[in-house]
């Protein structure tokens, strides 16, 4: 049977990175509750006897910080298909339809589920926003779970993990639409190098992790249940809560299993998405459809393209492009692959036959490059936004040994870097930067560093830290690597300045804040002082100023 093409009605993808937080039921609520305690209290507003405000906390259990990249432009992207030529209709016009005819797996009567169910049924819009994140792919991840013959349940799991976002990442190094940590992504085919990242490569991590959801599936002897809390908290985990069940002779089953608070949410809030989509009609719940077509397709480029030049080649912004290849870090896709572009169903034919006219060398821009004195091949490949193993192929060099008056052939970014707006470098960018109330602070990370250590010199959390710099708290800290801290003071829109002021005779805190019109506590901060200790002549301050505002008198 052939099925009717549409467009893609629209594409719209996460793009940026404006740090909302997942607070309670999945990554997206933050954006509905802006505290942490969110879904208890939406959950709260439901129920009013103390039963029920224990299904709550059970609502609530699981909380985990996800970061979603640049939700706040979901509608600036337009659309980037054109409606083909019709063909037969297929029977089943709604790709979530096609998922829930098939759904196997029982949803039993109890709270946890019901906890879930219940925030769901309470905000529609969430589910809004997940379902036009998740229309560029969800037919392909569809099709996909079909081949296998798994539960069509399995459709539901990256709006548990992601809210259906490729740019999401979490507090455990997480990331990506299927939330893989880097160890677990590796192994299960997901290459993280410079360039490219395969856990948010849409066609990586989902094979990837319908991959290890069947390895999880055989594990426990076809238990789903079993498995998919696996998925979540690592199959050691489970294994040990069942050793220890059957130890004390209690049953063995999901729901009796001892885990953890996330766990013991993350399956029923699965089911209770199950339950909802299937009975959405007697839930009169609204639950966006999606056409049951084809929208996307994988196509061969078979080697390195700046993004750039493709965009411009198939007709697409260049946001556009790379919001369907979230994957790839910098401004080309990866010398070592994958060599592949998801593009637009109506697009890729007529890219392909352009790009299979145009020789491999010219799908990127090159410089001549003449090796000057204090050069080496990673100053060289720092300046032009490439790698060492890059110029070493290209040069055909056998070593880093270069020599002055060199000349040497260097690929470079076609367009000004701060144009690939999801590259790694610009989405860092944009998250350091999305604060106007707050003061902006650089610290350089110096020898013995920690999070937590500079987390309290600037007397703030080291979550708050590592989210302000896409890293999780446990990463480990580069030296020479920028910081941002962002504190109560100056105003972005004013003009900030570091300055060192030598203390003298006679000065005090409250004296160099009058002069410097900033807050005794925030020079406390920056210099990690007591401020009720004396401060001595000589002493070194470091003082954020905004030059707009200084006193006449300084």
């Amino acid at each position: 049977m052939q099925l009717k093409c549409f467009p893609l009605s629209p594409l719209i993808l996460a793009i940026g990175l404006s740090g909302c937080q997942l607070t309670g039921i999945n990554s997206d609520e933050a954006q509905l509750e802006s505290n942490e305690n969110a879904s208890l209290e939406a959950c709260s507003d439901i129920h009013t006897n103390e039963e029920s405000i224990s299904d709550c906390e059970i609502a609530r259990d699981g909380v985990i910080e996800v970061i979603h990249p640049h939700d706040d432009a979901l509608e600036e992207i337009a659309q980037i298909t054109e409606t083909p030529e019709v063909h037969t209709q297929a029977v089943i016009t709604d790709v979530w339809k096609r998922a829930s005819n098939n759904f196997a797996l029982s949803i039993p009567d109890n709270k946890r589920i019901d906890a879930q169910r219940k925030w769901y049924l309470k905000h529609p819009e969430y589910m809004a926003r997940v379902v036009k994140r998740a229309k560029p792919f969800l037919y392909y991840i569809t099709e996909e779970i079909e081949k296998r013959g798994m539960p069509m349940e399995l459709v539901l799991l990256p709006i548990v993990e992601s809210a259906f976002d490729p740019f999401a990442y979490s507090h455990g190094r997480a990331a990506g639409m299927w939330q893989f940590i880097p160890g677990t992504g590796k192994r299960f085919g997901m290459q993280q190098n410079w360039w490219y990242d395969g856990r948010r490569d849409v066609i990586a991590s989902t094979k990837g992790a319908l991959d290890y959801l069947t390895y999880l599936n055989n594990m426990f002897d076809g238990n789903w249940l079993h498995a998919l809390a696996a998925y979540n908290s690592g199959e050691g985990r489970v294994l040990k809560a069942i050793k220890a069940n059957k130890r004390v002779g209690k049953p063995t089953d999901f729901w009796n299993l001892n885990l953890p608070r996330e766990t013991r949410a993350y399956v029923p809030k699965l089911l209770a998405l199950a339950d909802i989509l299937k009975n959405k009609d007697s839930y009169a719940y609204a639950w966006p459809e999606v056409e049951n077509v084809a929208v996307i397709e994988v196509v061969d480029i078979d080697s390195q393209v700046d993004l750039a030049f493709a965009a411009e080649l198939a007709g697409m912004s260049l946001k556009e492009l790379h919001g369907l290849n979230p994957g790839f870090n910098r401004w080309a896709t990866s010398p070592e692959g994958p060599h592949r572009l998801v593009l637009p169903l109506n697009k890729a034919a007529t890219f392909s036959q352009a790009l299979a006219k145009i020789d491999q060398k010219e799908r990127l821009n090159w410089v001549r490059h003449s090796v000057k004195a204090g050069d080496s091949l990673g100053k060289i490949a720092q300046q032009y936004h490439t790698t060492i193993n890059v110029l070493k192929k290209v040069n055909e060099l056998d070593s880093t040994m270069i020599r002055i008056g060199q000349a040497l052939m260097v690929p470079v970014a076609l367009q000004e870097l701060d144009s690939y707006t999801l590259s790694q470098e610009q989405r860092l960018a944009s998250l350091q930067n999305n604060s106007s109330t707050k003061q902006k602070i650089r610290h350089t990370v110096k020898s013995g560093d920690t999070l937590w250590d500079i987390a309290r010199k600037y007397n703030i959390s080291t979550k708050q830290l590592a989210k302000w710099n896409g890293m999780a708290p446990g990463d480990t800290l580069r030296l020479g690597k920028t910081l941002i801290i962002w504190q109560k003071g100056a105003a972005k829109s004013g003009v900030t300045k570091k300055l060192t002021y030598t203390v003298k005779n006679g000065d005090s805190l409250s004296r160099i804040a009058n002069k410097f019109n900033v807050k005794v506590s925030d020079i406390g901060k920056w210099n990690a002082l007591n401020t009720k200790r004396y401060l001595q002549p000589g002493q070194k301050l470091n003082l954020y100023v905004d030059v707009t505002r200084l006193n006449a008198s300084s």
